[in-house]
């Protein structure tokens, strides 16, 4: 979400607020961190819970029933992110603007638009009887810490002068979909794809996206927006297709580990933010027992293990949304143009509120396709076709919820493999291990089409891009017990060209997955520090590549010549210690700009796909992009290497200093955990916000996809593996770390004690059921009228 736009008068609040916070206020502020130890009523219990903490403050619960210690995880959630949760919450209904004011209305009309607190509310009725006392136990988990009396909430509550509603199942189900929201991102594909097309002949384009057929269609009859808006509208949400997501994983065999046991190792990269999405957690119950990485606003263990079973994810990318060309009757602007004949727009109208202001009525109309998102304000272009969005995960049906519930009580890799079937949206890439073997399997809602491959906006009034149906579970590519002993996946392509149904145009580079081959697929005895190296590998394929390029270029003087003479004994490690790191770094940015701004104009540029994979491509024979076509003269690639080489060390030496040698990535690439919403307050986002250097780039397995900040950068890693998980089925632990703490009351030791462990490469252990934490007790009990 975006929330660089603050009104100025709730940022001057803020501040004052904060200021007197840190004088005679802090003393109250303390006030609002959890009670640890001693005892509790909470109310939705059937019976007492016991909650212990270790040193990091990574609970585990112990309960009589799964019922319960669903329920007291809703609890400890709440006593350690209740804040997040709130703006998670609050983000899919589109209700920001009641407490962040008028700045925050563009992203509720989007939500809104969207209709994912609509779908929610429509799924409740979906539930399983099951699901739906499971996530009824987790909403009373949560509510009985906000009816928890005498207590603080945490400070922004207490900055914005705001209190929480109850929760209830429906917010766990918005939740849900906006994460699908954030792991999908195909319909900016293909309004970027659209805005190319009609720039670039079809041969470039190709090289923009490999698998774009050179002789495939790439216009729409001028009826899209133009180009600027189409940007516009595909940054919505703070939703940039060249922002990076991914993820790796790999699962070994027996055959292939140390202890002779399965060993799965994953790490989800996803948007930094302080607190992380990221919580750890254990839980402990009769036919329950489950540790490792949740999300507030969830009951379940999302990627973890149990005492039979690890599993972990991978985005697969998968084509789930499709934007429909709609065409209003001529005769009739209240109706569109159907195959079968003009049908009624469906109209829905809510009601804004905004913070300091009147509520303003925002309307949203639909088609048989889905919501019409270019009604948007600041996005209607009289002259231009609508633009309706189809996604897999508006479906109230959806019961990807549910997954995790039977994920968690699995106790083989063919039951984890059932719970999979429960996905929906997003899809992903689930890989696992048992005590005999592994897995993999892609699980989700993935639609068949009448026809075309979704890659542009289709006509709605055709049917041709129509939806049937989705692919049926055993339809998705799925093996196990690999001759190889290995599964590895880093959002690369998961089936081959016999596979005949379409997953997506889209799959991710294949850079970090030849990297993780390379460095397990020839070795045996793999442990968890082997594990451990290949998920902090700072390898760059990307920089390897480009790194001949650089190493031609002729120095200008003795300076330069050793520069270059260190960058040619450079083997691409992108260490935060280094300073060829933060050159090779500066110069991609500016050589990327020198290829290919003057074909696809500045606002595009920002936009395109697969950065690293087209330059790759550039340098290997497409060098045709590196021709500047506002000049007469015929540029060449070695050229435009030089001249930007040049562009960026006057840069660098004025933001760095002098001296080269001096230069270190880590000091101009530091992973930024932004509070939101204060992360545009100075003083606040000193107290809110986590920063630590960091190393790597978008093509390291250790990923860290950053966004230039100007020629010199800062080069801030804004995606990055968020938790860390190497679970070794030879016993019942596992190996974890987060990216900030767990707490994310800036007062608490455990606001960023892990981002620490994060960004020094190091784990912490969570145990099995012998193993008890000695920290801190806290003991839950019902009401004295509960169960009677």
């Amino acid at each position: 979400m975006r929330w660089r736009r603050l009104a100025p008068r709730l940022l001057a609040t803020l501040l004052l607020l904060a200021l007197a916070a840190a004088g005679g206020g802090l003393w109250l502020l303390g006030g609002s961190l959890p009670q640890t130890e001693g005892e509790l009523v909470a109310a939705g219990l059937e019976a007492p819970v016991r909650i212990l903490r270790d040193r990091h403050a990574v609970p585990l619960i112990e309960a009589g029933s799964e019922h319960d210690a669903w329920a007291a995880l809703g609890f400890v959630h709440a006593q350690d992110r209740l804040w997040q949760m709130e703006m998670h919450r609050r983000a899919g209904q589109g209700r920001l603007a009641e407490i962040l004011g008028p700045e925050a209305l563009p992203v509720d009309r989007f939500m809104r638009t969207l209709g994912l607190r609509n779908a929610a509310e429509a799924g409740v009725a979906h539930l399983s009887p099951d699901g739906r006392r499971l996530l009824e136990a987790y909403a009373a988990g949560v509510n009985a810490f906000l009816d928890e009396g005498g207590r603080l909430l945490p400070p922004e509550f207490l900055l914005l002068r705001h209190r929480p509603e109850p929760w209830s199942v429906a917010d766990s189900l918005v939740f849900a979909r906006l994460m699908a929201l954030q792991l999908a991102g195909n319909w900016r594909q293909e309004l970027v794809r659209a805005a190319l097309a009609r720039r670039l002949p079809a041969e470039l384009l190709a090289d923009l996206w490999p698998d774009q057929p050179p002789d495939g269609p790439v216009t729409l009859g001028g009826l899209l927006p133009p180009d600027e808006r189409l940007v516009e509208l595909a940054t919505l949400g703070d939703g940039a297709p060249s922002a990076g997501l991914g993820s790796n994983i790999f699962a070994l065999a027996g055959s292939r580990t140390a202890s002779g046991a399965p060993l799965l190792a994953s790490d989800p990269h996803l948007p930094l933010r302080s607190p992380g999405l990221w919580y750890l957690a254990r839980l402990e119950a009769p036919g329950l027992a489950v540790m490792g990485g949740t999300m507030p606003g969830l009951p379940a263990v999302i990627i973890g293990r149990n005492r039979d079973v690890a599993w972990g994810f991978t985005t697969t990318n998968a084509d789930t949304e499709d934007l429909f060309l709609e065409r209003p009757d001529p005769a009739d602007p209240h109706r569109y143009l159907a195959p079968g004949g003009p049908l009624a727009f469906e109209i829905r109208e809510e009601l804004i509120d905004v913070r300091g202001e009147p509520p303003v009525l925002h309307v949203v109309r639909a088609t048989r396709h889905g919501p019409v998102i270019s009604d948007l304000p600041g996005f209607e272009a009289p002259d231009a076709d609508l633009l309706a969005l189809a996604w897999t995960a508006l479906d109230p049906a959806d019961t990807t919820v549910e997954a995790g519930f039977a994920m968690a009580r699995a106790t083989s890799g063919e039951e984890l493999q059932r719970a999979l079937r429960l996905f929906r949206s997003p899809v992903q890439n689930a890989a696992w291990a048992d005590r005999q073997g592994i897995g993999f399997a892609v699980a989700g809602a993935v639609p068949v089409r009448r026809g075309g491959d979704g890659r542009l906006p289709a006509p709605g009034w055709t049917g041709e891009g129509d939806w049937l149906g989705t692919l049926a579970p055993e339809a998705l590519p799925q093996a196990s017990a690999p001759a190889s002993g290995l599964f590895v996946n880093a959002n690369n392509k998961v089936v081959d060209a016999d596979y005949p149904h379409l997953i997506t145009a889209d799959w991710d580079s294949p850079l970090r997955a030849r990297r993780l081959e390379e460095l397990l697929a020839g070795r045996r005895k793999i442990g968890p520090a082997e594990a451990e190296a290949a998920q902090l590998d700072l390898h760059s394929p990307l920089a390897a590549a480009l790194l001949p390029l650089l190493r031609a270029v002729e120095p200008a003087d003795a300076a330069e010549d050793e520069l270059l003479a260190a960058l040619r004994a450079w083997d691409g490690l992108m260490a935060p210690e280094a300073p060829e790191p933060l050159v090779s770094a500066a110069w991609q940015e500016a050589f990327a700009r020198a290829v290919a701004e003057d074909e696809l104009g500045d606002a595009l540029f920002e936009l395109r796909p697969r950065r690293g994979d087209f330059l790759r491509r550039v340098v290997a024979g497409r060098q045709a992009w590196c021709d500047d076509v506002r000049t007469a003269a015929v540029e060449s690639c070695d050229e435009l290497a030089a001249a930007a080489l040049r562009r960026v060390l006057p840069a660098l030496r004025e933001r760095y200093g002098e001296d080269w040698r001096a230069w270190r990535w880590g000091d101009a690439h530091r992973a930024v955990m932004a509070h939101q919403p204060f992360a545009q307050a100075p003083l606040l986002d000193r107290i809110f916000g986590i920063e630590v250097p960091d190393g790597g780039d978008s093509s390291t397995l250790d990923v860290a996809h950053y966004r230039a900040q100007g020629p010199a950068g800062p080069f801030p890693t804004v995606h990055a593996a968020g938790l860390r998980m190497i679970a070794d089925l030879a016993g019942d632990s596992a190996l974890f770390v987060t990216a900030t703490g767990q707490s994310g009351h800036p007062l608490s030791p455990h606001h960023d004690d892990l981002a620490r462990l994060w960004g020094q490469g190091s784990y912490i252990r969570l145990g099995s059921r012998e193993t008890v934490p000695t920290g801190p007790v806290l003991r839950l009990r019902p009401p004295p009228s509960a169960g009677r």
